[in-house]
């Protein structure tokens, strides 16, 4: 009986615990890192100190992570994917192919805003690490091509000149993007709703004269 009991108490300590190592330590170990992330940056972090914090042994992050690379790399593929979603949902919202382009990126910084610590791995990945982050650069690569549709869009509307929307595309990204930047590091004075209203109406300083329509021929 005694023997059953403790049987039956270990199988129940073991089915409860197998959702936490097999299904929950790679979700544990991710947040655990962008917290840290947050703190020491996306270089200094260690897995031993990730583990830690995630109140695992030192060796539970190698069942997910062969390295910290590996580590920074699916931070990096988190927060892009959820700058694709938050980007796809903000932009729906547009009545017009101009008005999307703007709203794409205030979703942009808004994602910065919500999740700091991810755009700093996201861009500050180590040289090494970007060389074989195919994976992760396809993710990376939809958002941008969000982007570039909104501003091919544009163009076929009239709103923006005709052409290459390759520049069109990578100024709406550096405007975006240095918005995002200060905002994160606390040098714009801006509440989190002034940034995103600052956002759209640098945009529209940028863009809303740009028309085709509107350009003088040389």
């Amino acid at each position: 009986m005694l023997l059953m009991s403790t049987l039956s108490v270990t199988n129940i300590f073991v089915t409860a615990s197998r959702p936490y190592h097999h299904a929950n330590l790679r979700k544990t170990l991710l947040a655990a890192a962008v917290a840290l992330i947050g703190e020491v940056g996306p270089q200094a972090f260690t897995l031993r100190e990730v583990a830690r914090r995630a109140g695992v042994s030192h060796n539970a992050p190698y069942r997910h992570f062969p390295s910290k690379d590996e580590l920074l790399l699916a931070v990096a593929a988190e927060g892009f994917e959820r700058l694709t979603a938050l980007m796809e949902k903000t932009l729906s919202a547009g009545r017009s192919p101009l008005e999307r382009l703007e709203l794409c990126g205030c979703g942009y910084v808004d994602f910065a805003l919500r999740w700091p610590n991810h755009l700093l791995v996201m861009f500050e990945l180590p040289i090494a690490c970007r060389q074989r982050a195919q994976k992760e650069l396809a993710i990376g690569n939809n958002a941008f091509a969000i982007l570039l549709n909104c501003v091919t869009a544009a163009q076929q509307n009239g709103d923006l000149p005709a052409g290459d929307p390759l520049p069109l595309a990578w100024t709406a990204w550096a405007m975006v993007h240095g918005i995002a930047k200060l905002a994160i590091s606390g040098s714009l004075p801006l509440d989190a709703q002034s940034t995103i209203d600052f956002t759209r109406n640098s945009a529209r300083a940028i863009f809303g004269g740009r028309s085709g329509k509107n350009l003088s021929k040389c």
